[in-house]
């Protein structure tokens, strides 16, 4: 793992340890890399995000690179507008899911995905080598970019049957989280002749609604709201906007694997023998769904940005995580929150069934995830000690401890907060929540065990 960058881009407490000269500098570092403008710049509803703005576009001008603000957009809409409008690079100011006091950077490529770990290493040396670009013949300048949000919305709708969604008048309930969907999504629902539902819909920096990550624990607004109105679908999106947690017609909140499981036996029922990238703490279904379709399945560390740059050689048409983070090849590969509730849009249209019975025909899966709080001086101790419990495991991130393909553990550091995150799959619940507590309490256990 890179020194600067986490699973997701560059994050770190605003002010303390994500300073506005570390942002300068970083800025430079990731100009440089992009070596020509325009780039274009986005940010979320975070308090720090406009300064944070002023300061990157002041950086890349310093360098001779022109740059546009787009404002408050999610991030796959920052993504999507590079790579339709043609800019050289984009550049992300968001600590997506994490708590009001942090934020971040997150780079995008030309071809509007997040650019690979590779070239994150490269902005890193640029970075602490100084190695940027000297003082430029011609100074940058900066303007807006007002086509995004259009451009993005417009991309979506053209992925799906847009005709027949408008003919079913849905009703569908919207968590916002007080992040940057609320700029897009209800737009988008009212251009398909949806009746939204929404709930806090006001962009605020502090998150005051549920908090910036949905979680199944978080949402029971989302599933009143869907309740009460007899709505059609639940959608609750992350701070930025990439990840969606869905909630069923009778108010059940999925979770992210559930939904993915839905999303992709509905596109590779239109596409078979596709290719499906997912990460290694996803459940086992999805190679059972892709059999079914004569598709294939790759499996990638866990994070977006593996996914994502595994999908683009590939030409893989699905991608996901087991954390509400959908990514659909033929619109872009990155997680997309509202391209994620388009398709599932399309799915109720194409099928004319409610949402729990296409559920209930899915192969039944039990699926869970908890998080301890651990030091990243702790983890390597931890994994460590885990690995030689369990010397047969795959260690390729993290430790994934398989007892056989359907009942397994895998423990991973965060590489966006000091804590380690316990996920697991089983064959039955009971066995699922035995396996949960068992791993839980052992790896409290040593992480209790370590001094520092």
């Amino acid at each position: 793992m890179a020194k600067f960058f986490g699973t997701n881009g560059i994050r770190g407490v605003f002010s303390e340890d994500f300073t506005l000269e570390f942002v300068h500098d970083m800025a430079l570092a990731m100009g440089t890399y992009f070596e020509k403008g325009p780039v274009l710049i986005g940010y979320d509803g975070r308090t720090s995000s406009p300064a944070i703005c002023k300061v990157v576009s002041a950086a890349l001008n310093s360098i001779g690179i022109d740059c546009n603000v787009a404002g408050i957009v999610p991030t796959p809409c920052l993504e999507f507008a590079v790579k339709g409008l043609g800019y050289s690079g984009g550049l992300m100011i968001t600590a997506s899911h994490n708590p009001p006091q942090y934020n971040g950077i997150k780079p995008c490529a030309k071809d509007g995905v997040e650019i690979s770990r590779e070239d994150e290493l490269i902005i890193e040396d640029i970075y602490l080598k100084k190695g940027w670009l000297g003082k430029p013949a011609k100074w940058g300048i900066t303007g807006t970019e007002n086509r995004a949000i259009q451009t993005y919305l417009k991309g979506i709708i053209s992925h799906v049957d847009s005709k027949l969604i408008e003919s079913k008048h849905f009703k569908v309930a919207l968590d916002l989280g007080n992040g940057a969907q609320a700029v897009s999504a209800p737009n988008f629902c009212e251009l398909l002749d949806c009746e939204t539902f929404l709930v806090n819909q006001k962009i605020d920096g502090a998150f005051p609604g549920r908090g910036s990550e949905p979680t199944p624990q978080n949402l029971s607004e989302l599933s009143k709201l869907v309740r009460e109105n007899n709505a059609d679908v639940g959608i609750a999106f992350d701070g930025d906007g990439d990840r969606s947690i869905f909630c069923d017609n009778n108010g059940h909140i999925l979770t992210g694997d559930k939904s993915a499981l839905v999303l992709t036996q509905h596109i590779l029922k239109k596409n078979p023998g596709s290719l499906v990238v997912t990460c290694l703490n996803s459940g086992s279904n999805i190679e059972v769904l892709a059999d079914k379709y004569a598709s294939k399945v790759v499996r990638t560390k866990v994070g977006s940005v593996e996914v994502s740059r595994k999908m683009v050689p590939t030409y893989a048409l699905i991608g996901f995580e087991e954390n509400g983070g959908f990514m659909y090849g033929k619109h872009n590969q990155v997680r997309d929150g509202c391209m994620t509730l388009a398709l599932m849009l399309d799915l109720l249209a194409t099928s004319g069934k409610p949402l729990t019975e296409e559920i209930a025909n899915l192969p039944p899966s039990f699926t869970a995830k908890d998080k301890v709080p651990c030091s990243s001086g702790q983890a390597p101790g931890l994994i460590s000690s885990l690995k030689g419990e369990f010397p047969d495991s795959d260690t390729s991130d993290g430790i994934k401890i398989t007892i056989d393909p359907k009942n397994w553990v895998m423990i991973r550091p965060s590489g966006t907060e000091p804590l380690v995150r316990v996920y697991a799959e089983a064959e039955s619940q009971e066995k699922l929540d035995t396996l949960m507590s068992e791993y839980l309490a052992k790896v409290n256990s040593i992480i209790s065990r370590q001094h520092f």
